[in-house]
């Protein structure tokens, strides 16, 4: 483990280890290696990242401003379990970002290849069963998009919004019956940007988010439900 003195010390420049370490943490949360309500135990994960656990504190900081961790006191922090409103804003957000950037994008543009890679890992682990994986690359699909608009802010925070989105991914029980239907409808868009008809693009991924936001505030009532 690693004193706070050799933190400073090892701090790269323009970003500290906290955020480093955010940034490594909220990238395991939206490979769903790290699941809603998980707690998230300081010592181990000080260890495994090298940071003390002042340092990963300030992590925690971070990403509870980022929605994606929850710290309650004299109980620690966990991983953030979204609401049906963050949901609603969540897609709303991407509804108006990434339709944005596909009706700007050129139909060149070589994120348009990230985004046909990551349909053809999703095709190859609907084959073979693995569902975590077919998340995994719907995640990226949607990262290539926001690559599209060519905006490095944007895409800083389209990196948490994407963390959010694998949290409500984690409220289906059914993974299958959460991504199946997606991953044709991700290769019909790539068509028709690469096509250079993005507004149909466009235009099919609107419906495509009505839908799957339908989805997860569904599993979402219904989760409530069993709880109450």
């Amino acid at each position: 483990m690693t004193s706070p003195a050799d933190d400073a010390a090892a701090e790269p420049l323009g970003r500290s280890r906290a955020e480093e370490t955010a940034a490594a943490l909220r990238s395991l949360i939206a490979d769903a290696a790290l699941t809603p309500g998980m707690r998230l135990a300081e010592v181990e994960l000080a260890r495994t990242h090298g940071v003390s656990r002042n340092t990963l504190r300030e992590a925690f900081r971070i990403l509870s401003e980022q929605s994606l961790v929850v710290q309650i006191p004299h109980r620690g922090a966990f991983v953030a379990t979204p609401s049906v409103m963050s949901i609603i804003d969540i897609y709303h957000l991407r509804r108006l970002i990434e339709c944005g950037a596909l009706r700007a994008a050129l139909p060149k543009h070589p994120a348009v290849a990230r985004m046909r890679e990551a349909v053809e890992t999703a095709l190859a682990a609907r084959e073979a069963g693995d569902w975590r994986t077919v998340g995994t690359a719907n995640i990226l699909f949607h990262s290539a998009i926001i690559e599209l608009a060519d905006s490095p802010r944007l895409t800083r925070f389209a990196d948490a919004l994407a963390a959010e989105v694998r949290l409500a991914f984690g409220l289906v029980d059914d993974p299958e019956y959460l991504h199946a239907p997606f991953i044709d409808q991700n290769a019909r868009i790539v068509e028709l940007l690469a096509a250079g008809r993005p507004d149909e693009a466009a235009e099919a991924l609107e419906a495509y988010l009505h839908r799957a936001e339908r989805i997860l505030v569904t599993a979402y009532e219904r989760a409530s439900a069993d709880r109450g």
